[in-house]
């Protein structure tokens, strides 16, 4: 039984492109499309297996434009919303009006995976990658004399 196969057109920015097309020729693909289906399938893999209740630990890069104002504020309204989720905060600033944002993340992976949502769903969010491992952090702070 052979898959159907589905056409779909995409809009990207010409550099993108170029690089999508650089990636391809260096691994050998027979095409983009061969390239893009293998992008998907990691997506929903990676998207697929997160969820519920279990307890995880992670981290979220974010990179994002600095010509937005009201951005950097609603990325950190967003963690403030995430309060008990977010262990650390790091922010770096890159060349070409962008920054980094990299944040040390505990918590329902439902959680992790919604906050991780919620800033790439912010304008002016180029990318945002979730990794998580269900391997948790150590208590932050032990009740030795209890």
């Amino acid at each position: 039984m052979t898959d159907t196969l589905a056409r779909f057109s995409v809009s990207v920015p010409a550099p993108l492109l170029h690089q999508l097309d650089g990636v391809v020729a260096r691994r050998g693909l027979p095409s983009r499309s061969h390239a893009v289906a293998e992008m998907i399938r990691q997506y929903a893999l990676e998207h697929s297996r997160l969820g519920g209740e279990q307890l995880m630990a992670g981290m979220i890069t974010a990179v994002y434009a600095n010509d937005r104002s009201s951005l950097r504020a609603r990325l950190q309204d967003i963690q403030h919303e995430y309060l008990k989720e977010v262990i650390s905060s790091h922010h770096v600033f890159l060349e070409g009006d962008q920054s980094l944002e990299a944040l040390l993340v505990q918590g329902p992976a439902d959680r992790l995976r919604a906050l991780a949502d919620e800033m790439a769903a912010c304008k002016g969010v180029h990318t945002v990658k979730l990794a998580i491992t269900a391997a948790l952090l150590p208590p932050l702070h032990a009740n030795e004399g209890a």
